[in-house]
């Protein structure tokens, strides 16, 4: 008897643990590195963190219309609304900024952050101005596309 009692009690263990297991939100496949980040993982609307800026600034980004691993999209700063176009390639993020769209006005240049799956994006914001400006900056994913 006290082995049947034992059995049950390991299967009912056994079967509980299984179902946990399948459940776990922890077991899903663990996000891409940050160099495999790709084009599909940039679409969407991010937030960019700025040092020194108030408001903030908005990007939404789609895929390009003209090359494939690429996108392009807006970015909205102070009520005015930015061209951008660009691409990520081994976890490095290049955007480009055009406020007439036709010459590019900035650009930033980031790294993908481990562990982030794609949503977190360091880097520094370039203008191109005389003198340049530089400022460091977070891209944070808000939705996808």
């Amino acid at each position: 008897m006290k082995s049947h009692i034992a059995l049950l009690l390991i299967v009912t263990c056994a079967c509980v643990s299984s179902a946990r297991g399948q459940n776990d939100i922890n077991s899903s496949a663990p996000c891409p590195a940050a160099v495999d980040t790709s084009q599909a993982q940039l679409l969407g609307r991010w937030r960019a963190e700025l040092p020194g800026r108030s408001a903030p600034v908005l990007l939404q980004l789609t895929p390009h219309p003209e090359l494939r691993e690429s996108v392009h999209g807006t970015l909205q700063r102070d009520g005015t609304t930015v061209l951008l176009s660009g691409d990520v390639d081994q976890g490095q993020l290049t955007l480009e900024e055009s406020t007439d769209g036709k010459h590019i006005s900035a650009n930033w240049l980031g790294t993908v952050q481990e562990g982030s799956c794609g949503k977190e994006i360091r880097g520094t914001w370039n203008s191109d101005t005389t003198p340049p400006i530089s400022i460091p900056f977070v891209l944070r994913k808000q939705a996808p596309e």
